[in-house]
């Protein structure tokens, strides 16, 4: 078994990142620039966007964040989206989820200018990705499509199985692991909740995503030995073991699933640092004028 180390590969991407960014700073007079609207005080939200912000800095991006209570109505957030939207030096917006009842997220997502779509879930990105035009590329998928390449993992023909359809991760995984590109190429079985047989099913994988948001989902006798695992659950739970107050399990049961693995993806360290990398990819990308010119 081998890890499919995330901080390893993020860091030697950023450090990409940042030398790019310094020369578009050379030659632009300015920074790229990614916008963050994080509205209420959800602790994973808190996290997440503060990870974010930090890794800009790191690479040579300016980050901004917006914050809202939970009170704000709907077209108070549509508004400030319109506003950025229509600000020239804004490279990448996004709006981090989940945001409170009375918001719809489709409705957020959709007034997104798809030129900034940074996190890539607009419908003009996700229809381009699906024709294999160039887009935004959903930030964890792309992540995942990185760690794939920096590892050099030959997928070409082999039979990938992807548990959970979100919108955000599950299927573009499908679209994105059967298209005729490397990494690419495969045969692509997507399941979820519904699936008759899963366990069946998984175990023919050769590659396995996971992506259902369950704790420990896929056992060791849903997987055959060889298998390669990518990890893309984050579960919370109480912990009075760690500094933080809480401890993160992935959807695979890394403990017993991992001595039957050739490559497996660790949780936390593994697609959670490759998602920001994808976002950084994605902002670099917009500012540079590099999918919509």
């Amino acid at each position: 078994m081998q890890l499919l180390d995330g901080k390893f590969a993020s860091e030697h991407i950023k450090t990409q990142i940042a030398e790019e960014a310094a020369d578009f700073l050379e030659s632009s007079g300015r920074k790229p620039h990614l916008i963050a609207i994080l509205v209420g005080n959800d602790g994973g939200s808190e996290t997440y966007v503060a990870s974010k912000m930090k890794n800009c800095e790191k690479v040579g991006f300016k980050s901004s964040l917006v914050r809202y209570d939970t009170s704000v109505t709907e077209a108070e957030l549509l508004e400030k989206i319109r506003e950025i939207n229509a600000d020239a030096e804004v490279d990448g917006l996004i709006v981090q989820l989940p945001l409170p009842k009375h918001i719809d997220p489709e409705k957020v997502t959709e007034t997104i200018d798809h030129r900034k779509d940074v996190d890539g879930f607009h419908p003009v990105n996700l229809g381009r990705m699906m024709r294999n035009l160039p887009c935004f590329i959903p930030a964890t998928p792309y992540g995942i499509l990185l760690m794939l390449e920096a590892y050099q993992i030959d997928t070409a023909g082999k039979h990938c199985v992807v548990v959970g359809r979100s919108n955000i991760v599950g299927s573009p995984m499908s679209i994105l692991m059967a298209r005729n590109a490397n990494p690419g190429n495969c045969t692509v079985t997507l399941t979820h909740s519904r699936t008759k047989d899963l366990k069946e099913i998984v175990l023919q994988a050769d590659i396995i995503v996971a992506a259902i948001g369950k704790k420990n989902f896929v056992t060791a006798d849903m997987v055959k030995p060889g298998a390669i695992i990518i990890d893309v659950g984050i579960n919370r739970e109480t912990s009075t073991l760690t500094k933080s107050g809480y401890k993160l399990y992935g959807d695979v049961d890394f403990e017993n699933v991992a001595p039957k693995a050739s490559w497996i993806t660790p949780v936390p360290g593994g697609v959670g640092l490759m998602t920001i990398v994808g976002l950084l990819k994605n902002t670099l990308a917009s500012a540079k004028k590099e999918i919509y010119p």
